[in-house]
């Protein structure tokens, strides 16, 4: 503390030291102007102050009028001596205070820094200039600036963060205004249209009021100018039934190898693949399943195709999906080339698949109709390039063309979850360009893409128009058949998913609850309906092949048992799963994928049964034998005979029992009886003994005679009819 001091007042005496000698040079100029005659030599150096008029005369020694103001003694020395009046010379004029035209340093407070650093001109500090501009953002800050006035879209429900967003407004001036109306809120919580709006208006904005409908306008179906359309590669649909080669076909086309990848030779999975013609062509072909659980994949097929090619085997000729296909193809008013395959095989007909295709309306070429047509052998690669050449004329044609330059439009092919890519979505872009990094939506998922993957597993950064490409970044697994398109912005993506979940949410509650009608119908139905459900848990590789074992098992149903499905859904089977089917009591059901680590020690452990197929007959196949298990059994009755009663006998300890002739058939001990009286059953029963002459016996034929006893019955006579019969209990199945 004391060394401060010590330096503080050493610094103060600087200063006024330096300051008395600026002050003594500009008196010493001054007095040189006012008497140039003077001769003195002295005058030419500083002079000291003048004294008062009535003072006594300054004295003129040299040696005191020629020092210079750095010969000036200390402050202790130069203090002025107390004197009285008229004696001795006059207290000095003090120094004027420092005006505008001084240097910095003697501006403001004198500080040890200041006082230190006299000889070197003081930079502005950076402390100093955030002061400065604080100052003048102050002074901005009070003057009124001029509201904005924003035109604010507001759909039927929007969180308090967006609104915010659309006004440009900060979020907490939003959640005080709901304040001081009396709602609390938070800023992720979401308000109806009319709060917002009332919001919106209470800041001066202007309200524009949409609904939920409107999010989805301007997705899809924009039109192109002419200018902008470019020709574009055809896309072909392989339809047929199962087992009639389509596979097959096209990997003779693209020379590669489909079949041997997938389980039983059947396809189970929805592919896209692009080609190259001899001509140098490009041509989509898109394979679908046959199998008759498929129906719903071969639809998606046939909507987002140009060319359908109907693949008929010559030596069976037209079978139930084939119809199944020429429907789908002509809801879809799509032009169909049809290719009989397997004419190399010994019991080929091509003709008898002609005149098969005329009791379907489809009419070829050879038979005078509008319908290309060829001769096809996969395996021996038979007239392949003239398919090929086919399909490049059909679609010719049709002159196919779309915009390449404007944001994507496509249509998911199939969707799975990849356990270490997430979700993967198989699409065929339709029009515009597909980019990575683009913000993309496809049912109520939403994503940014990461990458692409071509239909020969290369990462591509574009896919074009009619180009099929996996793509990776989706934040869930969007459904076959999702329309897909690109958004602007993550916030329009959400919103855009926010309304269809809720869409899809709807829909599903309306399903639970629809067809129930009333209360009191719903009460009369639970107490008359004995259904039981079989309930399943499944998990599968791909949507497509997910929705189509969830058709095939639903289809199974009956008024007495249905199958129940818990969860579906894509992906491996998890240890929720199975907490899930404990909790559910269910099986769960993986169709070519497997259950985690986790999920098998819980599976293990709750004793849940966890089933594996990679062939969809045979999911079916057992659970249509699990679900026949619920089915009650059936009784069906065997008659065995008939026998009057001629006589009836009174036996102490036994009762009453009927002497009786068989006329018909067989009586047995045990049997199930039925006494009939005058045509009208008053009893029904077992027979407990049965005697001939004296002795048990087990049965009696026609014609001969015996003794019956019936259990906890007495009320016989003669001339009843007793009917003996067995009944079998029969396992029901569906």
């Amino acid at each position: 503390e004391d060394d401060r001091r010590r330096l503080e007042d050493e610094a103060k005496r600087k200063a006024e030291h330096e300051a008395k000698k600026r002050f003594g040079e500009d008196e010493s100029s001054k007095a040189t102007a006012a008497a140039p005659t003077s001769t003195s030599p002295s005058t030419s150096a500083p002079s000291r102050p003048a004294r008062p008029a009535g003072g006594a005369p300054a004295s003129t020694t040299p040696s005191v009028n020629t020092r210079t103001a750095v010969q000036e003694p200390d402050e202790e020395e130069r203090r002025p001596v107390r004197r009285g009046s008229g004696a001795g010379p006059a207290r000095p004029v003090p120094a004027p205070k420092p005006t505008k035209t001084t240097t910095v340093k003697t501006r403001g407070r004198l500080t040890v820094v200041t006082a230190l650093d006299a000889g070197e001109e003081r930079e502005r500090s950076v402390a100093s200039f955030r002061r400065r501009v604080q100052r003048l953002k102050g002074h901005a800050a009070n003057e009124p600036k001029e509201k904005l006035v924003r035109e604010v879209t507001i759909p039927e429900v929007i969180t308090i963060q967006e609104l915010a967003n659309r006004m440009a407004e900060r979020a907490v001036d939003v959640i005080k205004l709901m304040m001081k109306q009396g709602q609390m809120a938070k800023i992720t919580d979401t308000i109806d249209a009319d709060t917002a709006q009332l919001i919106a208006e209470e800041l001066g904005h202007t309200v524009k009021r949409v609904s939920e409908a409107d999010v989805e306008e301007g997705l899809f179906d924009v039109a192109d100018a002419p200018e902008d359309l470019v020709s574009r590669p055809p896309v072909v649909t392989i339809m047929g039934h199962v087992d009639h080669g389509k596979t097959s076909l096209l990997d003779a086309i693209r020379k590669t190898n489909v079949v041997g990848g997938e389980a039983g030779g059947i396809t189970q999975h929805i592919g896209a693949y692009q080609v190259t013609a001899p001509s140098g062509a490009k041509i989509t072909f898109i394979d679908t399943p046959g199998h008759a659980a498929f129906t719903a994949m071969r639809a998606r097929g046939a909507k987002v195709t140009d060319v359908v090619v109907l693949v008929v085997a010559a030596d069976d000729g037209v079978m139930p999906q084939t119809v199944e296909a020429i429907l789908h193809a002509k809801a879809a008013k799509v032009p169909m080339i049809v290719a009989i395959n397997k004419i190399d095989k010994p019991d080929a007909k091509p003709e008898r698949v002609r005149t098969e295709l005329l009791q379907h309306e489809v009419q070829v070429e050879t038979f005078g109709g509008d319908t290309l047509e060829v001769e096809v052998s996969a395996k021996q690669k038979t007239n392949l390039d003239k398919l090929l050449d086919i399909i490049g004329l059909q679609s010719e044609i049709l002159e196919l063309k779309a915009n390449p330059n404007r944001p994507a439009e496509g249509t998911v092919i199939e969707a799975k979850l990849d356990r270490g890519r997430g979700p993967v979505a198989t699409v065929l872009i339709q029009r515009g360009t597909l980019k990575v990094g683009d913000i993309v939506v496809a049912g109520a998922e939403w994503g940014r893409v990461r990458a692409l993957m071509s239909d020969k597993g290369t990462p591509i950064d574009t896919a074009g128009p009619s180009v099929p490409v996996e793509v990776l970044g989706f934040n869930g697994t969007p459904e076959a058949g999702d329309r897909l398109a690109v958004v602007e912005s993550e916030s329009r993506a959400r919103e855009v998913t926010d309304y269809r979940s809720h869409q899809k949410r709807e829909k599903q509650a309306a399903r639970a609850t629809g067809m129930r009608g009333s209360l009191e119908q719903m009460m009369s139905q639970l107490k008359t309906s004995g259904r039981k459900e079989f309930p399943l848990l499944i998990k599968g590789d791909v949507q497509g092949s997910v929705e189509a074992i969830v058709g095939a098992l639903e289809k199974l149903g009956t008024d007495e048992v249905a199958a129940r499905i818990i969860l579906s859904g894509v992906g491996g089977i998890t240890e929720s799963d199975v907490t899930l089917a404990e909790a559910s009591g269910t099986a769960i059901i993986g169709f070519n994928v497997r259950a985690h680590k986790e999920a098998r020690e819980a599976a293990e452990r709750l004793g849940i049964e966890i089933r594996y197929y990679n062939i969809i007959y045979d999911l079916v196949d057992d659970v249509k034998k699990a679900m026949s298990g619920l089915l009650p059994p059936t009784t069906r009755e065997t008659m065995l005979g008939n026998a009057l009663i001629l006589q009836v006998f009174n036996i102490t300890k036994v009762g009453k029992v009927a002497g009786c002739r068989v006329t018909d058939g067989v009586v047995q001990r045990g049997a199930n009886v039925r006494l009939i009286r005058d045509n009208v059953v008053i009893h029904e029963g077992k027979l407990g003994q049965l005697k001939h002459l004296k002795d048990d016996v087990r049965e009696v034929t026609t014609g001969h005679e015996c003794g019956m006893s019936f259990e906890n019955y007495q009320d016989i006579r003669a001339g009843d009819i007793i009917e003996c019969y067995r009944l079998e209990t029969i396992q029901r199945s569906l």
